[in-house]
């Protein structure tokens, strides 16, 4: 199978589940969380070099207070409890975002994480927290223009690799494969510039109802695409268009 270099995922889906079970939101979270892990694991066990997961948007902060600082809780609690699994899988961890907004507790145990996952040589784990591809690409774009106005750049060295390399993602190939739950298709403000030619799974189902044979069914159906990148698949016949 052609498996991709890549994958994001949208993990999209933990309330609405929650809400169909009568249950608060949190549960869904927790849930989520839950599942997120045995993905995780199961991404690194078939050969996957990197995986975005996005976890927590720049917009997610608008969402009410309690879930916000629940959101948070659980994160620095599946990162103290899972870092000695991610170091036994061996799984480096890396994250992406403003972690200006990142409570303190939380940002020391992601700054633990990193650094005990620093010499793994396997799975690429990147969490997108207080992510968002606009104001990533905002703050490229005021990067390469302080640049360009202390000197050290001009204009004509603006292109798509110095783009590529500012940006927060980088060194990271841009995702082969997005995956999103839950039936939504669309971006969500995530990996804007990145995903130009990535290839795209939605499926309706739910996050938390998501296992390894739905990650196996978009694994299957990324090895069953044609990725032309703009160009002409050696295959097409062309002789048809001469005419």
């Amino acid at each position: 199978m052609n498996l991709p270099k890549h994958i994001a995922i949208i993990m999209d889906g933990n309330g609405r589940w929650a809400q169909l079970k009568r249950r608060p939101r949190t549960f869904g979270h927790i849930k989520g969380t839950r599942v997120a892990k045995k993905i995780i694991t199961a991404c690194s066990r078939r050969g996957i070099k990197n995986l975005t997961l996005y976890a927590f948007s720049t917009e997610n902060w608008f969402r009410p207070q309690a879930e916000v600082s629940l959101l948070m809780q659980i994160l620095r609690r599946y990162l103290k409890r899972e870092t000695e699994n991610l170091v036994k899988e061996n799984i480096r961890f890396s994250v992406i975002g403003d972690m200006s907004r990142i409570p303190a507790d939380v940002a020391k145990a992601i700054e633990n994480s990193i650094e005990a996952t620093a010499q793994c040589t396997g799975l690429h784990l990147v969490f997108a927290l207080s992510y968002g591809s606009r104001q990533e690409i905002t703050n490229t774009v005021r990067e390469i223009a302080r640049r360009v106005e202390a000197g050290e750049l001009s204009a004509d060295d603006v292109d798509e690799s110095l783009i590529n390399s500012t940006l927060s993602t980088y060194p990271t190939p841009d995702p082969d494969l997005i995956i999103r739950t839950s039936g939504e298709q669309r971006l969500s403000n995530f990996l804007l510039w990145q995903a130009a030619y990535s290839e795209f799974y939605f499926t309706d189902v739910l996050w938390p109802n998501f296992t390894e044979s739905h990650l196996d069914e978009a694994l299957a159906a990324f090895s069953m695409r044609q990725r032309r990148f703009g160009k002409v698949s050696s295959n097409d016949n062309m002789e048809k268009f001469s005419n």
